[in-house]
């Protein structure tokens, strides 16, 4: 096979389920339909999984674009081996509740850092924090 440049190398991923991670942290699982000079993608059966811990489910989209500035990371699913090892599978429900319930651990921790911070002189009252959107008016 003769090395095709760019995005055409693409071409033979279309029609094979891939795992799309994101600029933002997602990870998008679904079959490549398309793709283009921009490295847009349109997938089709598209899922989001999200994993909490040895935790993972799988949120339903059905077709989805993605814009090609915002792939990281595109690679073929083995349809044999695509259960994460270790991880136990929960509903749409239960995931999204504990994505939630990790996030807030996560503010949390980042609130009481700021408060070290002030607490310890390293931020100034008028200095604008990294975290203040965490921030409750202290």
């Amino acid at each position: 096979m003769d090395y095709m440049p760019g995005t055409a190398s693409l071409i033979e991923e279309i029609d094979k389920k891939q795992q799309v991670v994101l600029r933002d942290g997602r990870i998008l699982i679904g079959y490549l339909r398309s793709v283009d000079q921009f490295a847009n993608l349109v997938l089709n059966q598209t899922v989001e999984r999200i994993h909490v811990g040895k935790l993972y489910g799988d949120i339903p989209l059905g077709f989805f674009v993605v814009r090609g500035e915002n792939v990281v990371l595109l690679g073929e699913i083995d349809t044999e081996n695509e259960e994460p090892k270790g991880c136990t599978r929960v509903s749409m429900e239960k995931i999204k509740e504990e994505q939630k319930r990790e996030k807030k651990e996560k503010a949390e921790q980042q609130k009481s850092k700021l408060n070290a911070m002030r607490q310890r002189g390293l931020l100034n009252a008028t200095e604008r924090s990294p975290y203040a959107h965490l921030d409750d008016g202290f």
